[in-house]
């Protein structure tokens, strides 16, 4: 047992202080606090119906009513319960307090592969920091993207069991390939996984390559069956996660269109404009080195303060006005503030740190390894598809004909990836100035040369910050004439404001300029004094490590610091009703919906899901027929067909003179379910949207020619006698009771979805159809008869069982693998 710590003691050490360093950066979470993260307060609004079915049965529902009338549970909250993997995601959410098993994660993962790649263990401490600690990584904890961090986390560690089994320890290697490919899919984050694949991909290519010309292709081949077999284990333990992923996302809005009419709706896939919305801008890319050079995030906070210049000048021009007011008008009616760059809004930049930056350059005139032109062609496609709609020649090839690559949005956020490569050449690069494959001379030649490119481009924005960079919005021109307007054509007011917010955005940069300069000049001194024998090699491993900690740990601290936490019960009582909530909620009908339209957009926002169920809500992966519904019929009018068919039984909107909110009860919501008494058939979807724009839908039902063959209309009475009624409700299983003299038509308040929805009528499956575009309908035998709706979809069912098997074989396989990788190695110690 000593021996066991003599060997390992000194990564006992380091990983003891990761947990010390990452429990000081969130040290509100030893007070008791969480992180007050936008999107996880969205979801607890979306999970609400999900959450409370398993707190009173134990079990999640896997479809939820709370949103757009209905969706599949499976992209908000779903057990996986035969999962293994499941169990280990709850280890890192669960063992430590939110964030700080993530963080934990991105830290252990990128120092298993550093020390996988045999870099000494401080100095592969300091890479696993500086991958952990890349803004990003943190800026996304803040936002609460919780299962991409997740992924994220899980990059290095997968790379590292590549690694292993391409060096030839083909059992343990990929068994552990399958382990973190398994958590890695687990994770849900398919986006982020996929543009890793893309990085995969190429590394494989080059690989082969290699394997060519050194004439080792059996060995190549025997490694690569090996990591093969491992990712499709991984695929089986998330058969369930993966099968109703793929299943359900043909089904929405990143799947086919139904309408042909709309000539700007894409046949397949998301919308490109959407899917660029985020794009990189080309000069952002520069952040990498000086974070606040495009302002930093979308924020007032240093206009705001009295030294500002903006501060000054709307003092000056604007007497009797308070400037904070000002400056945040001017920032929400003009969207003008701190960035100035292209998107849309920004939470930070993409910081890599700059001592990163300074060694990345030094490994790319030093490495010698073939994985420099992996590292740097990889990271320079991935930097050209962030730029998505400013550089289209190239983002448009692989989004028009890649895979898949339609199905995801904010393209900006494959610079994950690169965050993950760039420290990765870094250690690389002082790694092979260690092992002293290169003179003295050389390197400190090499070293200065890089320290002169990321130093000399510091210096010019530190002195000509406008050289380069113009510190004005595209449409500079178009704010000013807007600000003009607000001033009571004021053009000089408005001329001397922006003037200043721009003097601020220059004041930023220079600063961090500065700033960069500064760490530039430590990380060069300490590679310097390491290369030329000045200083202790652990020493300065240890120094420079402490020293990008330090870089990287303040420009987190913008992003993500202790305001960002609040106590647990704020966070439990988030959501507080209204006075109009509880009168709604005394509705005794169990599926009744709301139509809330004093949150402005009714489907950019999920609060009132926590409430009640939703004609609205917030989803980046809603249902596409019921988006077709949102934009053709309650965008730009409100359609009140449509609104009762849903069976919308209140209106919420609120006063914008005294902010008080007001509820609309709607008289003429058509119920849960309701005997219709014609049909009418349309040959496509573009008929049957049009004829939903003006209907009855109590008398009538909108049919696609498609379903003729599940309706007799010789056999149909009026629907006018007879009644059905819903009488027990879960989101998964709905039962009716209907009496009918004849066969009738009932149409049911409840979204179509045919993969898995089942009706039983009298225990007996029958077959139902689509009607009104997006609801469930079906013609009924006539007499006294129970029915149900009930949710039990194959790919989630099936899929669970494929998991468990493969679960266990996944086990079995590490187990084996160790139980080999310890044999092997005592009989080399006996040799």
């Amino acid at each position: 047992m000593n021996n066991w710590f003599n060997k390992n003691g000194i990564h006992l050490a380091i990983i003891a202080f990761f947990v010390v360093i990452t429990f000081a950066y969130f040290s509100p979470v030893l007070q008791g606090k969480a992180p007050q993260q936008g999107d996880v307060l969205q979801a607890k609004a979306m999970q609400k119906e999900i959450m409370d079915v398993k707190a009173a049965t134990g079990k999640g529902p896997l479809w939820t009513n709370q949103m757009f009338g209905g969706m599949p549970a499976y992209q908000i909250w779903v057990q996986y319960p035969l999962n293994i993997t499941t169990y280990g995601i709850d280890v890192i959410k669960g063992v430590f307090p939110d964030p700080v098993g993530t963080v934990l994660l991105y830290l252990l993962g990128a120092y298993l592969l550093f020390c996988v790649l045999k870099i000494n263990p401080w100095l592969a401490a300091a890479g696993a920091i500086a991958f952990a600690f890349t803004s990003y990584n943190f800026i996304i904890i803040a936002a609460g993207h919780s299962n991409k961090a997740l992924a994220i986390g899980f990059f290095a560690p997968l790379l590292a069991a590549i690694i292993l089994t391409l060096r030839g320890r083909y059992l343990v290697g990929a068994s552990l390939v399958a382990l973190f490919m398994a958590l890695e899919i687990r994770s849900n984050h398919i986006q982020m996984t996929y543009y890793l694949f893309i990085a995969l991909f190429i590394l494989a290519s080059i690989e082969l390559y290699h394997a060519f010309k050194a004439k080792q292709l059996a060995s190549f081949g025997k490694s690569i069956a090996y990591i093969v077999a491992g990712l499709f284990l991984a695929v089986l333990v998330n058969a369930g996660t993966l099968w109703t992923t793929y299943e359900y996302g043909k089904e929405t809005i990143r799947g086919k269109s139904n309408l042909t009419t709309d000539k700007a709706e894409p046949a397949n896939g998301l919308d490109k404009e959407y899917a660029y919305q985020w794009s990189q801008g080309v000069g952002e890319s520069f952040t990498f080195l000086i974070p606040n050079l495009y302002g930093g995030a979308s924020s007032i906070d240093e206009m705001i303060k009295p030294e500002s210049n903006t501060y000054k000048a709307v003092e000056k021009n604007l007497q009797g006005v308070d400037p904070r007011q000002a400056i945040g008008y001017v920032a929400q009616n003009l969207g003008t503030n701190q960035y100035w760059g292209n998107k849309p809004g920004t939470s930070g930049p993409y910081y890599f740190g700059a001592i990163i930056c300074l060694l990345f350059v030094f490994g790319l005139f030093i490495v010698k390894h073939r994985w420099k032109w992996w590292i740097l062609g990889t990271s320079i496609l991935l930097l050209f598809l962030s730029f998505g709609q400013n550089l289209p020649f190239i983002s448009d090839i692989f989004f028009d004909y890649l895979p898949m690559y339609n199905k995801f949005r904010a393209v900006e956020s494959i610079l994950a990836v690169v965050g993950f490569l760039v420290p990765l050449l870094a250690m690389l690069a002082i790694k092979e100035a260690q092992e002293g494959k290169h003179d003295q001379k050389y390197l400190v030649q090499r070293l200065t040369w890089s320290a002169g490119i990321t130093g000399g481009l510091a210096l010019i924005i530190a002195v000509m910050p406008t050289v380069f960079f113009s510190f004005t919005q595209a449409n500079q021109a178009q704010v000013l004439d807007a600000l003009t307007q607000t001033l009571q054509n004021n053009r000089g007011a408005a001329i001397e404001i922006l003037n200043g917010i721009v003097a601020d955005r220059v004041a930023l940069a220079r600063a961090d300029a500065l700033r960069t300069l500064l760490f530039l000049a430590l990380g060069f001194g300490l590679t310097w004094a390491f290369i030329t024998k000045k200083m202790n090699m652990q020493l300065a491993f240890g120094l420079l490590g402490l020293f990008i900690l330090i870089d990287l740990w303040q420009v987190d601290r913008r992003y993500l610091n202790n305001d960002n936490f609040v106590s647990k019960s704020d966070l439990a009582n988030h959501y507080k009703e209204r006075d109009i909530d509880p009168l709604i909620s005394a509705d005794k009908d169990p599926n009744y919906r709301v139509f809330d339209l004093s949150l402005g957009d009714p489907f950019k926002s999920a609060e009132t899901s926590y409430f009640h169920k939703t004609v609205g809500g917030f989803h980046s992966a809603r249902l596409k027929r019921f988006q077709e519904l949102v934009d053709n019929q309650l965008t730009k009018s409100i359609n009140q067909d449509v609104l009762d068919m849903l069976n919308t039984k209140y209106i919420i909107t609120q006063d914008p003179q005294n902010g008080s909110y007001k509820m609309q009860r709607n008289s003429t919501a058509a119920g849960n379910a309701w005997f219709v008494q014609s049909v009418q058939f349309a040959k496509n979807a573009d008929e049957e949207m049009k004829a939903i724009s003006s209907f009855d839908a109590k008398k009538e039902a909108i049919v696609d020619e498609s379903y003729k063959s599940l309706i007799d209309t010789k056999r149909l009475g009026t629907g006018t006698e007879g009644f059905i009624k819903l009488t027990t409700y879960t989101p998964d299983h709905l039962t009716y009771e209907y009496s009918s003299a004849k066969d009738v038509i009932a149409v049911f308040s409840e979204i179509y979805y045919n993969k898995g929805w089942k009706m039983y009528v009298d225990g007996v499956e029958k077959p139902y159809f689509r009607a009104d575009y997006v609801l469930r309908a079906a013609q009924l035998e006539g007499g006294n008869h129970k029915l149900e709706f009930i949710f039990h979809p194959t790919s989630y069912y099936t899929g669970e069982k494929i998991s468990l098997g493969a679960s266990i074989l996944l086990v079995v396989g590490l187990g084996f693998g160790f139980y080999s990788e310890n044999k092997k190695k005592k009989k080399a110690v006996k040799a």
